[in-house]
């Protein structure tokens, strides 16, 4: 009998005890519809309320899913990663546990990828349940974040996709701490399409992303594919010069004329504030590559994890660190 996993469902949970059996039932319903072998992993990234014990009592009585508990929490990214790091199957499939990404539409990915693509993400033509200003700020981060690298990274998209296991394989091997999931599966390139799809609101609980991690997770997606804001410093620097250089020449050729005070007190103040931002905002900029350097310096572990369940001996030996 051929024991060989096809499908590996990545499931990162972060106090998602109100969503857990909901989203088992609901993966459980659509991969038992594949008639293929497969295997769902939980990655419970540190999870503050009764997620873990929920999630080890639905492993008790399914062994086609795995848990993997970290020893804190390391991040939405990191936990991924730890699912593609574990994972057995052919295809590799992440989803996010609260049924906002509709599960079913994992069959369609699957379809696509037996076509012959390499990497199948969800594309979002409505988002159920979320603020104006989320959905608007998302739009425009990611046509953004297009406008500053050249790799392609396709717009109204999350972590939602299926990946080959090569394409698994490719990123496993990439060494980089501050991890932009989304980002590295587009630049390690293969084929790649998409399918459409209507974001639901989510089943219960909160946003796991409130606005400081999605800062931060924008901050990650730019410094990691692209050098643009360093090329903007660097001109906003020169037109900071350039200004300053001006404005002193004018100043000296107008009281050389006028005999008069040409540059006032509150000239000279808001100037320099204006140099100081720009310096400071460059200096910003600076900031978040150097602390990239440092972090990847350090050589630490993407993440850390405490206990396994339904690993078995024979299996491929989880890893503790990247």
């Amino acid at each position: 009998m051929d024991n060989r996993v096809i499908y590996s469902v990545v499931v990162p949970l972060y106090n998602e005890e109100l969503v857990v059996n909901a989203s088992y039932r609901r993966l459980k319903k659509v991969m038992d519809t594949t008639k293929e072998k497969y295997e769902i992993i939980f990655i419970n990234d540190g999870s503050k309320d009764n997620t873990r014990k929920m999630a080890e009592d639905i492993c008790s009585a399914d062994e086609n899913i795995k848990l993997v508990n970290f020893s804190r929490n390391f991040g939405h990214q990191a936990a991924i990663t730890a699912g593609m790091d574990l994972a057995l199957g052919d295809a590799i499939i992440v989803i996010d546990a609260d049924l906002q990404d509709p599960p079913e539409v994992m069959l369609t990915m699957i379809e696509k990828w037996k076509e012959g693509y390499e990497v199948v993400y969800g594309k979002r033509t409505k988002r159920e349940g979320e603020t104006f200003f989320k959905k608007f700020t998302a739009k425009m981060y990611y046509r953004f974040l297009k406008s500053m690298t050249n790799v392609d990274v396709p717009v109204d998209t999350g972590d939602f996709r299926l990946i080959d296991r090569k394409v698994c394989d490719a990123l496993v091997a990439l060494p980089e701490k501050n991890r932009y999931v989304r980002g590295l599966v587009s630049w390690v390139g293969y084929k790649q399409t998409y399918v459409e799809f209507e974001r639901q609101e989510r089943f219960a609980g909160e946003t796991k992303y409130p606005l400081k991690k999605m800062i931060k997770l924008a901050c990650d997606g730019i410094t990691s594919l692209s050098y643009k804001p360093l090329v903007v410093a660097g001109y906003l620097g020169a037109l900071a010069f350039l200004i300053g250089m001006v404005s002193i020449f004018i100043s000296i050729i107008k009281d050389i004329i006028y005999n008069t005070e040409f540059v006032s007190f509150m000239m000279v103040i808001e100037i320099n504030l204006m140099m100081f931002g720009i310096t400071l905002g460059c200096i910003g900029i600076l900031g978040q590559y150097i602390g990239r350097i440092f972090d990847e310096s350090k050589g630490r572990p993407i993440y850390i994890i405490d206990s396994t369940v339904n690993y078995g001996a024979s299996e491929k030996k989880y890893k503790i660190s990247n």
